[in-house]
């Protein structure tokens, strides 16, 4: 499959994700950007995260302002050739994968720290 074809499905993926959220919820994650990416730039890795990461949040959280003017506004990043390796290859479970990384991403997104994303089984 494609790259453009990836993005495409996790596009789908994440809009039909959306749908399915609890209204307060969606309209929040209506208001942040997925921006979709082949792979994870070496800038966007830095010296912090594995080549192999699935997804990442960036900016600052829901209600916080931003820290200054360097910062990045608050989007979510999917690197769908990475989703698809950790698939491997299979639409199904890559499906899957992007809905549990966007909704990892999400949960940064309202503030959630890694273990308020894991206790609410998006880890």
């Amino acid at each position: 499959m494609t790259p453009a074809a990836l993005s495409a499905l996790a596009e789908a993926t994440v809009a039909a994700t959306q749908r399915k959220l609890p209204p307060a919820l969606r309209v929040l994650a209506a208001a942040v950007p997925v921006i979709y990416h082949d792979w994870p730039s070496d800038e966007i890795l830095g010296d912090e995260f594995e080549p192999d990461i699935l997804g990442m949040f960036v900016g600052p959280p829901h209600g916080e302002p931003s820290g200054d003017h360097s910062e990045p506004p608050p989007q979510i990043l999917l690197f769908v050739l990475n989703l698809w390796d950790y698939s491997e290859e299979d639409p199904a479970i890559f499906k899957e994968e992007v809905k549990l990384t966007y909704l990892h991403e999400l949960g940064h997104y309202f503030g959630w720290d890694e273990d308020e994303v894991a206790a609410r089984g998006l880890d």
